[in-house]
């Protein structure tokens, strides 16, 4: 399908915009431009909207047989099912939690139980560390190898070949981001995924940063658990793990014995945000929305094929011009490469928290510092004054990407 038609089928970038009330927001007499896309989106009405209903109207604990209880009951349940879309899963593959590291945390403790002394866990240099400090604390609590794979600080991509050398008859599970939300950075996990099947390592994905800006397919990935947070693609602060059935029922999970043994329940500990929930399904409602005809998880592929599109030009130019600032060093791969639209830079001799304040005095918002991907800043010098990140999101337009570029380069011209 042509981009001309994609583009006919899905909602402009105008019409985008209408659903966002934090976007009539004014600082220092300008418009904000939100480019903190990669730390949270803003939210549509629609889903605020689900978030006030479920509150206001539905608000009870679950499986009790009253009215707003069984409400409760079909609203996880019709969530559960959006976001089995959203991943192309299966609804008792999709389990809720606070957040990706919480979720994270709790899985890596369960599969944690079976290991010890002789196994192998890898990681990534690449990755946030939320896909970092749980296998730590594996390593830590049960004497299982850390086996660490950098990426290389020139390209900002991993290093391959010291993964093929990390993975091996010991590995028990390679912990791999699909995104960084540093660098922008997107890892080909499919071909990861291949080789650690290679030697019977699960596959564990971090998907946070990818899955505002591609579509998950955790059937084409292959991976055996996959996480990732609806406030990165316009939802409230819940997070979202998906689990192969199979391995789902298998985990031996830390958990109150009367609670659910049945999956994806037994993954969820304790009573949930219900009402985030809601909303997070009313934020995959809304996105299929922008788009026309098919089933929800065939108008969300049509939405994030002309969604990437647009994405690919806003950030060629965003890329361009600065590099045409003196003093700026962008990092991460150039837009020919794998790569979301975010983007980590430097202005020489200004830290990045000045940089940040500077930028927000003209209503620009963007975030600085180490993003959680520590090392990433680290091996890239600037653990002390962190760096600059820039990210579009769906309701970013041309004319933002100018302010944004005339603000670096006032800020590189003091």
């Amino acid at each position: 399908m042509t981009v001309g038609l994609l583009t006919d089928q899905v909602q402009s970038v105008e019409a985008i915009r209408q659903s966002f009330p934090a976007l009539a927001r004014r600082h220092a007499g300008q418009p904000v431009a939100y480019f903190d896309g990669p730390g949270g989106t803003q939210v549509p009405q629609r889903v605020i909207d689900a978030v006030a209903d479920y509150l206001a109207h539905h608000n009870a604990n679950t499986h009790w047989a009253y009215p707003t209880s069984e409400e409760t009951d079909a609203i996880i349940a019709a969530a559960r099912g959006s976001l089995a879309d959203f991943l192309n899963a299966d609804p008792d593959e999709v389990a809720f939690g606070a957040n990706m590291t919480t979720l994270t945390f709790h899985l890596a403790r369960a599969l944690g139980r079976r290991w010890g002394p002789g196994d192998e866990i890898v990681i990534t240099e690449l990755d946030h560390h939320a896909n970092v400090g749980p296998w730590q604390a594996v390593a830590r609590e049960r004497g299982v190898t850390l086996k660490v794979v950098p990426f290389r600080p020139e390209t900002g991509e991993l290093d391959w070949e010291a993964l093929g050398r990390a993975l091996g008859p010991k590995t028990r599970l390679l912990a791999i981001g699909a995104a960084s939300n540093a660098l922008g950075t997107i890892s080909d996990v499919a071909k990861a995924r291949e080789i650690a099947r290679g030697v019977g390592a699960l596959v564990f994905v971090d998907a946070v940063h990818f899955a505002p800006h591609r579509l998950v397919d955790v059937r084409a990935l292959g991976c055996d658990f996959l996480a990732c947070s609806t406030y990165k693609f316009y939802g409230p602060h819940v997070g979202v793990l998906y689990g192969r059935r199979d391995r789902m029922k298998s985990l031996d999970l830390p958990k109150l014995e009367p609670a659910p043994e049945t999956v994806p329940e037994r993954l969820e500990t304790g009573t949930l945000n219900h009402e985030g929930i809601a909303g997070a399904g009313a934020a995959v409602e809304w996105l299929a929305s922008l788009a026309e005809g098919g089933t929800r998880r065939e108008r969300l592929a049509r939405l994030y094929a002309a969604q990437h599109e647009r994405e690919v030009a806003l950030f060629a130019r965003l890329w361009e011009g600065l590099g045409l600032i003196k003093g700026v060093t962008r990092y991460g791969p150039p837009p020919a490469r794998p790569r979301t639209g975010t983007v980590a830079l430097s202005i020489a001799g200004v830290p990045s928290h000045d940089a940040a304040v500077a930028l927000a005095t003209g209503g620009v918002f963007a975030s600085n510092g180490d993003f959680y991907a520590t090392t990433v800043v680290e091996r890239l010098g600037f653990a002390r004054e962190g760096l600059l990140r820039i990210g579009l999101s769906i309701y970013s337009t041309a004319s933002e990407v100018e302010r944004v570029l005339a603000g670096i380069e006032r800020i590189a011209g003091r």
